[in-house]
C-alpha cells in the first residue's frame, strides 16, 4: 500500500472518529436545549462538544494536542476576518431597509438600549454607533469564550483533516454542510416557521459561510481568524442589525438566521472568496 493511500485511510479515519464523538456528545446537549430550556447553560456546552470531540480524536490516535493550528498568525488575517461579517451584515440589512422589507430602526430597541447604557440625551445615530462599538469589543470577547469550542473543531481541526483528502472548495462545502446538519435539531424545534425552508436558508448561510472561513483558516494557518469571523458574524448580526429592524409585515421572511436575505448575500460572498482560493492556489 503506497504512503499516500495509508495517510488518507488515517485522515478518513480521523474524520469518522471525530463526526462520531461530536455526534454523540452533542445530541445530549441537543436533547438538553429542545426539552429542558435553551439557556447558556446547555448552549455554552453545546458549543465546545467540536472541541472535545477533536481532543478526544487526537488522544485515541495518539496525536498531540498542540498539532492543532494554535498560532496568532499575521493580525491583517484576523483583522480581515473580523471586518467582513460586519460588512456582509450590513449590506443584506441595508437592502432589507433600503427595499421596505425590514423598518429602520426599532425605537424600543434604542429606548432598551438608552436605559442600559445611561446615553439617554444622546442623538439615535450616536448611540447606535456607541452600541456597535461595544458589540464588537465587550460583545465580541464575551462571544468568543464559548465560539472558540466550536472553532477548535470544525476550523481548527476538522477542516485540515478533510484537507488531506479533498480539494478547498469540497472542504468548504462538506464541512460546512456538516456545519449546518449539527445545528438542525435547534433549528427545527425553535425557528418557528416552516422547518423545511428555515434549514434550507440556514444551510445555505452556513455553507457560505465556511467557503470564506476555511478560506482564512487555509490563508492564515490559523484557527483564530474563523473565531474572529464567527464571534463578528454572531454579535453584529443578532445583536445590532437584527434588532435594530422593525416588522413591515413579511420581514421574518427575510431577516434572521432562517430568511432569505442572508443565504443570498453570503452565496455571493463564496463564490467571491471561492475564487480568491483558487487565485492563491489554496
Amino acid at each position: 500500500m503506497s504512503t499516500d493511500t495509508t495517510e488518507r485511510r488515517k485522515a478518513w479515519t480521523s474524520i469518522t472518529i471525530f463526526l462520531v464523538i461530536v455526534t454523540a456528545l452533542s445530541a445530549l446537549f441537543h436533547w438538553a436545549i429542545v426539552n429542558l430550556n435553551p439557556t447558556s447553560l446547555y448552549v455554552g456546552p453545546l458549543m465546545w462538544m467540536p472541541a472535545i470531540a477533536a481532543f478526544a480524536t487526537l488522544l485515541i490516535q495518539g496525536r498531540s494536542i498542540r498539532s492543532l493550528p494554535w498560532k496568532w498568525g499575521r493580525w491583517r488575517f484576523n483583522l480581515q476576518a473580523f471586518a467582513v461579517p460586519i460588512a456582509y451584515v450590513a449590506i443584506a440589512y441595508g437592502l432589507i431597509w433600503a427595499f421596505g422589507l425590514g423598518g429602520f430602526p426599532d425605537t424600543e430597541t434604542l429606548a432598551d438600549w438608552a436605559a442600559e447604557s445611561g446615553l439617554t440625551d444622546i442623538p439615535q445615530w450616536q448611540l447606535i454607533a456607541v452600541m456597535a462599538a461595544l458589540i464588537g469589543t465587550v460583545g465580541a470577547i464575551r462571544a468568543m469564550s464559548t465560539i472558540v469550542g466550536e472553532e477548535i473543531g470544525w476550523r481548527g481541526f476538522f477542516v485540515w483533516e478533510l484537507r488531506k483528502v479533498m480539494p478547498f472548495g469540497a472542504v468548504a462545502l462538506f464541512s460546512g454542510v456538516i456545519w449546518a446538519f449539527w445545528h438542525w435539531p435547534i433549528v427545527v424545534f425553535y425557528g418557528g416557521g416552516e422547518a423545511w425552508l428555515q434549514m434550507s436558508a440556514f444551510t445555505v448561510m452556513i455553507t457560505g459561510m465556511s467557503v470564506v472561513m476555511t478560506y482564512f483558516t487555509f490563508k492564515s494557518g490559523s484557527l483564530w481568524p474563523a473565531v474572529m469571523f464567527h464571534a463578528a458574524h454572531n454579535v453584529y448580526f443578532d445583536k445590532l442589525f437584527n434588532p435594530l429592524t422593525t416588522d413591515t409585515g413579511q420581514t421574518s421572511l427575510w431577516t434572521g438566521e432562517y430568511g432569505l436575505m442572508m443565504p443570498a448575500v453570503t452565496t455571493v460572498l463564496a463564490v467571491i472568496f471561492w475564487r480568491k482560493a483558487k487565485a492563491d492556489g489554496l
